[in-house]
């Protein structure tokens, strides 16, 4: 493994990591919120 200089490391990778996780949470939050309306109109 490579020795971890404080200081060098890409905010850009941050970023980007942050933003596919934010977007991953928003389709989990969908796709649930889409099944819990599918069983209210269908589950009767």
């Amino acid at each position: 493994m490579s020795e971890h200089q404080h200081g060098t490391m890409s905010t850009y990778e941050h970023e980007k990591t942050y933003k596919g996780f934010i977007k991953l949470g928003k389709i989990t939050i969908g796709i649930c919120i889409a099944i819990l309306v599918f069983l209210v109109i269908y589950a009767a």
